[in-house]
């Protein structure tokens, strides 16, 4: 049996709303990478800037991944509509962390959304894990970057207190 097109429309919204948030968070981001951010003190263990767009990306293509197959899941599952509050939630922390970090230059405020970010992120695997599996593995990696992300928040908020 094949599937219709419209099978993958959860998939082309899922992702294109992800896509377009990390799209509008850039916006406060690129501008800053060389007028703001080459300037404060960092850690030895800071990728190079020109790896944090294409992780970015990727991550935000599982993450549209993992929000379709969790809508295509929402009849049968009880647990739809508080899997969805909580993913709307992290995307916007996610959003909120680049305008205070970048566009409001608060590294110690952003710190704060990150560390909720990252707690929102767990409570989103465990959220979509009862929906779809794969779901909650396809954030695995986001929680990763997000982690190692807060560490380098930290460590910045440190070196230029």
């Amino acid at each position: 049996m094949q599937k219709s097109g419209s099978d993958n429309v959860p998939f082309i919204i899922s992702i294109g709303i992800t896509l377009a948030i990390g799209g509008v968070a850039s916006f406060f981001t690129i501008s800053q990478i060389s007028s703001w951010y080459i300037y404060l003190h960092k850690p030895s263990f800071n990728p190079p800037n020109w790896l944090f767009g294409p992780v970015w990306t990727a991550l935000y293509i599982a993450i549209g991944i993992a929000a379709a197959l969790v809508w295509q899941r929402r009849q049968q599952a009880a647990h739809f509509t508080t899997a969805c509050r909580i993913y709307v939630l992290q995307l916007v922390l996610n959003f909120s962390w680049s305008i205070v970090f970048f566009g409001m230059h608060q590294i110690g405020a952003a710190l704060a959304v990150i560390m909720a970010l990252l707690v929102c992120i767990i409570i989103n695997i465990v959220a979509f894990g009862k929906i779809s599996k794969a779901a909650a593995w396809l954030l695995v990696p986001y929680l990763a970057w997000v982690s190692f992300a807060t560490l380098l928040n930290f460590s910045i908020y440190v070196l230029n207190k």
